[in-house]
């Protein structure tokens, strides 16, 4: 039956619109979950060696994604509520500390950004249905992802796990992929790098790949099929050596020295996801 005027399904581009404004939300927490979640493993760590040494426990206090509140890095001053507005505060406060006027990193906005242009595209292309808002929590995880990894080198199994799953839940309907084809993937792309990352040990002696690797590997092949691996790992692989050479090149890194390859692999799974049979050209796949 038709809805009466008043009672209309939004156009795409309503859709989209708040969706980006979601997206910049998201983003605003996922700084939160970037700056936060290596500190929270850090001293689970350390609190579980001071505890098996019978020692006191160095870290005490409740520090989590909600608590304590969000605080400058710099002079430790609680951020107001009208401080944590995405992208408008950082403008205001022309990139600085209100109090002690230290620089507040430009991740922050970039985050804010990415959240809103990935989502504005999820729904763009998938709508405001399930997949789209499933798309959108699979686009948010692998910014987090990407960024703790190109941070601090780690890819923590309290995102990568979950997205696993959620992928294979995802597909139980086939919104991305024939569930056959997303458990093959999942396997697939855990074994894929698991293979590699022996080949180059017991070829050079080097550990060139991480375990944290492995699983974000398998999480998209989860979400997208075991097809898409190949092209994943290609374009990730081209884009991790064209940065690596580039930072050799311009002195900001040493030959020989690591770098991290979970952000080039969300930066591949995300084209997959959103571009689908447009970005894999063998038109594997037909959204």
């Amino acid at each position: 039956m038709l809805l009466p005027e008043a009672y209309a399904v939004p156009n795409n581009c309503a859709i989209t619109l708040a969706a980006a404004l979601l997206g910049l939300l998201v983003g605003s927490f996922l700084n939160v979950v970037i700056h936060r979640l290596p500190k929270m493993m850090q001293r689970e760590t350390a609190n579980f060696v001071a505890l098996e040494r019978g020692e006191a426990l160095p870290h005490a206090g409740r520090y989590d994604l909600l608590l304590p509140r969000s605080a400058c890095p710099h002079c430790n001053t609680r951020l107001p509520a009208h401080h944590n507005v995405p992208i408008l505060s950082w403008l205001l406060l022309r990139g600085r500390c209100s109090q002690c006027r230290a620089p507040i990193g430009l991740r922050y906005p970039v985050v804010e950004l990415l959240g809103a242009a990935l989502f504005a595209l999820a729904a763009w292309k998938f709508g405001a249905g399930i997949t789209g808002l499933a798309v959108m929590c699979c686009c948010a995880v692998l910014v987090a992802l990407a960024f703790i990894d190109a941070e601090t080198m780690l890819l923590p199994d309290a995102l990568t796990l979950p997205l696993l799953w959620l992928g294979l839940l995802v597909n139980l309907g086939h919104r991305i992929a024939p569930l056959p084809d997303a458990v093959l993937g999942a396997a697939g792309g855990y074994a894929a790098l698991w293979l590699i990352f022996w080949a180059f040990k017991l070829a050079t002696g080097k550990e060139g790949l991480g375990y944290g690797d492995f699983k974000l590997m398998a999480a998209l092949g989860a979400w997208l099929g075991w097809q898409a691996l190949p092209l994943v790992l290609l374009t990730a692989s081209a884009l991790g050596a064209a940065v690596g050479i580039a930072l050799v090149v311009s002195g900001r890194h040493e030959r020989g020295q690591a770098i991290p390859f979970g952000p080039y692999l969300a930066i591949a799974g995300m084209l997959a996801l959103l571009y689908g049979s447009d970005w894999l050209a063998f038109g594997i796949y037909d959204y």
